[in-house]
C-alpha cells in the first residue's frame, strides 16, 4: 500500500493540506511516535500524571498541526505563525505537570505563580484545540462550568456555592488528576488508544474489506441481500471501529450503491447504513470507547462491561436485520447473482487469519482474565506478525518468489496504520480532556448533589419522566458532541440522580444499567436530525437529503431506543441475576447469571419483544398486518422485555407467566399471518 492511500483516510473535519515535505514528515513522525509511546507504556507503565501529560501533548500538537482555523482559508494550505505559536506553547504547557512532577508533588495545593499562569494558558489552549476538532459545543459547555465554578456565590440560591478562587480553580483543573488529567483522559491513555490502534491495524491489513466480502458471500443472493449484508458488515467492522461515522463511510461506500441497485430508495439505503453503522458502537469489544470509561467509573472489569452489553447489542443488530427483511419483502427486492460472491468457503478462508487477533483479544480478556491493556497489547502483537508475514505466505502458497519488498510491505502497513491511529485519536484526546473539566467541576462544587435536588424538585419521584428527560438531554448534547464526550458529560451529571431516584421508587438496579442507558441515547444522537453526523455521511454517499436520511434512520433505530428502558428495569437483559441490597452501587455486589437455559430464554424473549415492536412500527410481519394483529402485538413488547415490572404491578402473576403469554400471542399472530401467506400463494398459483 502506498502513502497516497493513507491520505484518503476519512476524517470528519477537513485537515490542513500542505505540499511541503518538512510539514508532512513532521506530522507523520509525531503520529508514529505517539503510537510507539502508547505501546511502550502499555508494556512499561509510567506514572499516571506523566503518561497523561505526554499523551495530551501529542494530541494537542497534532491538532494545531492538522486542523486550521476555519474562517482563515489560507490556513488550510500553509502553517500560519499563530498556529506555530499555539503548537509550541500548547505542547510546553501540557508537558509542565510531567516536567515539574516532583516539584508539584512537594507543594500540593500551595501553587507558585508560574504554576497558575501555565495552568490558565493550558486550559485556554485545550479549549481552542477542542473547538477545532469537535466544534464549539463542548468548549461552550466547559466554559459555562468554569464560570459556574468561579462565580458560584452569585448563582441562584438552589445552585449557589462559595465559589473557587482562580488559584484553586486553575490548580484543580490542571495540576491535579481531577480535571483535564482526570479519569476520562486516563482511560484514553490506558485503553482507548490501544483499541483504536488495533482497529486501525485490522483495517490496514485488509480485515474491513474481508468482513464486507464475507457478509455479501453469505447473504448477497437472498432477498434484499445487499441491505442484509450491510447490517452484518457494519456489525463486524463496528466491533473494532469505535466510530459510527467511520463505520458508515467504510462499509457504506460499498453497500449503499448496491442497495440502491437492488431496489431500495436512496433514503432507505442511506438510512439502513446509518442505523447499522451507529449500532456498531454498541458491539463489544470497543463499544465506541465508552466501555473502558464505564469500567473505570464503576470499578468493574472491562470483561464484565462486555458481558452486560452482549444481549442488548445482538438484539439490536438481529432486529435491524429483521427490519431489512421486512423492507425487502414489502418492496419485493431480489438478491444479487454475482459469481464473485458464490464461493462462500473460499471467501471465508481467504481472510480467516484476520479473526485470530480478535480471538486472542477475547481469550486474554474472558478466559485468561487479564486486563484490557494486556489483551489489546497481545492482540496488536499478534496482528503485527500477521501483517508482516501475510504477503510472503500468500506468495509461497501460489509458489511465487518471495522478495524483500513483500516483507517490507508488511512493515510499511504497520507504520501507516500507526500514523492513522494517531490522527484518529486527536479527537478523542481533545474530547476526554475537555470532558475532564466537567467532571472536575462536579467534584469541586458538589454540583451532582445540587442537580439531584433540582431534578427531584422538577420531576418529583417520577422515574419514567426522569429517564425521558435524560434521554432527551443525551440526544440534544449528542448533536454537538462525540459519543464518548456525550456519555461522560451526561453520566457525570445525571447518572447519580437517576440511580438514587430509582432506589427511592423501589427499583434495586445495578449502576451499570444507568450508565448504559445514557450511552445508548448518546449513540442515537449520531443519526438524529438536524445534526446527525452519520446521517450526513450516508446521505453524501447515497446522494440523498441528509435530513430525510436521518429521520428514516432514527425511525429504524426506535427499536434501539426502547432497549435502554427495558434493561434499566430488567437487569437480566444485562446478564445480571440480582444486586446486593446492602451495597447496590458496588460492582462486587452484582450476581451474574450463570444458567445457560435462563440466559437463552432471556435472549430469545428479548428478540421476540424487539421483533414485535419492529412489526408494529413497520405494519408488516409475514404479510401486511391487519389492525387487530398490530394491536395484539403491542403487549408482547413489555411482556417479553420487562415481565418483572408487569409482575411488580400485579399485571401478571410472575415474569415467566409473562414470557408464556408473550410467546403465545406472538406465535398466534405468526400463525394467522402464515395461513394468509399460504392462501395468497395458492391464489397466485391458480391465477
Amino acid at each position: 500500500m502506498s502513502e497516497n492511500v493513507e491520505k484518503e483516510e476519512f476524517v470528519e473535519v477537513k485537515t490542513r493540506e500542505i505540499d511541503g515535505n518538512f510539514y508532512n514528515y513532521l506530522v507523520v513522525f509525531i503520529c508514529f511516535l505517539w503510537s510507539a509511546f502508547q505501546l511502550y507504556i502499555a508494556y512499561f507503565p509510567l506514572n499516571t500524571t506523566i503518561s497523561r501529560s505526554i499523551h495530551l501533548a501529542f494530541g494537542l500538537g497534532l491538532i494545531f498541526l492538522l486542523y486550521p482555523v476555519k474562517f482563515h482559508k489560507s490556513a488550510h494550505f500553509k502553517m500560519p505563525f499563530y498556529d506555530i505559536v499555539l503548537f509550541v506553547l500548547g505542547v510546553c504547557c501540557v508537558l509542565y505537570p510531567a516536567v515539574d512532577f516532583y516539584g508539584l508533588a512537594q507543594r500540593p495545593g500551595d501553587y507558585l505563580q508560574r504554576d497558575i499562569i501555565v495552568a490558565c494558558i493550558a486550559i485556554i489552549i485545550v479549549l481552542e484545540a477542542g473547538r477545532r476538532v469537535l466544534g464549539p459545543a463542548l468548549g461552550i459547555i466547559c466554559a459555562i462550568f468554569l464560570a459556574y465554578d468561579y462565580f458560584g456565590q452569585y448563582m441562584p440560591d438552589i445552585i449557589s456555592h462559595q465559589g473557587a478562587s482562580l488559584q484553586k480553580l486553575a490548580g484543580h483543573m490542571f495540576l491535579t488528576t481531577e480535571g483535564i488529567f482526570g479519569v476520562p483522559l486516563g482511560v484514553s491513555v490506558s485503553f482507548i488508544y490501544l483499541f483504536v490502534l488495533f482497529g486501525s491495524l485490522l483495517e490496514r491489513a485488509g480485515a474491513g474489506q474481508y468482513f464486507i466480502n464475507v457478509a455479501f458471500a453469505m447473504l448477497g443472493k437472498f432477498r434484499g441481500g445487499p441491505a442484509k449484508a450491510s447490517v452484518i458488515a457494519s456489525g463486524l467492522t463496528g466491533m473494532v471501529s469505535g466510530s459510527s461515522t467511520a463505520n458508515v463511510v467504510t462499509v457504506g461506500t460499498f453497500t449503499i450503491p448496491l442497495m440502491k441497485k437492488a431496489g431500495l430508495s436512496r433514503t432507505k439505503a442511506g438510512a439502513i447504513e446509518v442505523a447499522a453503522g451507529v449500532n456498531g458502537q454498541l458491539m463489544p469489544p470497543i463499544m465506541g470507547a465508552a466501555a473502558f470509561i464505564i469500567a473505570e467509573f464503576l470499578g468493574m472489569s472491562y470483561s464484565n462491561v462486555m458481558m452486560a452489553a452482549l444481549i442488548p447489542a445482538f438484539a439490536c443488530y438481529i432486529s435491524l436485520f429483521f427490519i431489512v427483511h421486512l423492507e425487502s419483502v414489502k418492496l419485493g427486492l431480489k438478491g444479487i447473482e454475482d459469481s464473485k460472491y458464490q464461493s462462500k468457503l473460499k471467501i471465508f478462508l481467504s481472510g480467516i487469519h484476520y479473526l485470530t487477533p480478535i480471538f486472542v483479544l477475547l481469550y486474554t480478556l474472558l478466559i485468561a482474565k487479564e486486563s484490557a491493556i494486556s489483551a489489546a497489547f497481545n492482540a496488536i502483537g499478534f496482528l503485527f506478525l500477521i501483517m508482516i508475514f501475510q504477503e510472503p505466505v500468500k506468495k509461497l502458497a501460489t509458489r511465487e518468489k518471495v522478495g524483500l519488498d513483500d516483507i517490507l510491505l508488511g512493515f510499511a502497513d504497520i507504520f501507516w496504520a500507526m500514523v492513522a491511529a494517531a490522527k484518529n485519536m486527536t479527537t478523542i484526546a481533545a474530547a476526554t480532556a475537555l470532558a475532564g473539566i466537567i467532571v472536575g467541576s462536579i467534584s469541586l462544587t458538589g454540583l451532582g448533589q445540587v442537580l439531584s435536588e433540582v431534578v427531584e424538585a422538577v420531576a418529583g419521584d417520577n422515574i419514567i419522566l426522569i429517564l425521558f428527560l435524560t434521554a432527551l438531554m443525551s440526544l440534544i448534547l449528542g448533536m454537538g458532541l462525540p459519543t464518548t464526550a456525550n456519555y461522560i458529560v451526561v453520566s457525570s451529571l445525571v447518572a447519580p440522580v437517576i440511580y438514587m431516584l430509582a432506589l427511592k421508587n423501589g427499583f434495586l438496579i445495578p449502576l451499570i444499567a444507568v450508565h448504559l442507558f445514557v450511552f445508548y441515547f448518546g449513540i442515537l444522537a449520531d443519526d438524529t436530525p438536524p445534526v446527525g453526523i452519520a446521517a450526513y455521511a450516508a446521505a453524501g454517499i447515497a446522494k440523498a437529503n441528509p435530513i430525510t436520511v436521518g429521520i428514516q434512520g432514527f425511525f429504524y433505530d426506535l427499536r434501539t431506543a426502547i432497549l435502554p428502558f427495558a434493561f434499566f428495569f430488567n437487569s437480566k437483559l444485562l446478564l445480571i441475576e440480582s444486586v446486593d441490597a446492602t451495597n447496590p452501587s458496588d460492582a462486587k455486589g452484582i450476581v451474574w447469571m450463570s444458567n445457560p437455559f435462563e440466559i437463552g430464554l432471556v435472549f430469545g424473549m428479548a428478540l421476540i419483544g424487539m421483533f414485535a415492536f419492529t412489526s408494529v412500527l413497520q405494519g408488516y410481519f409475514v404479510n401486511k398486518l391487519r389492525m387487530w394483529e398490530r394491536v395484539l402485538l403491542i403487549p408482547v413488547v413489555p411482556l417479553a422485555l420487562v415481565p418483572n415490572v408487569c409482575a411488580k404491578y400485579s399485571i401478571i402473576p410472575n415474569e415467566y407467566f409473562g414470557y408464556v403469554i408473550a410467546g403465545a400471542i406472538y406465535a398466534f399472530v405468526f400463525a394467522t399471518q402464515w395461513i394468509d401467506h399460504l392462501r395468497l400463494k395458492k391464489l397466485q398459483a391458480t391465477s
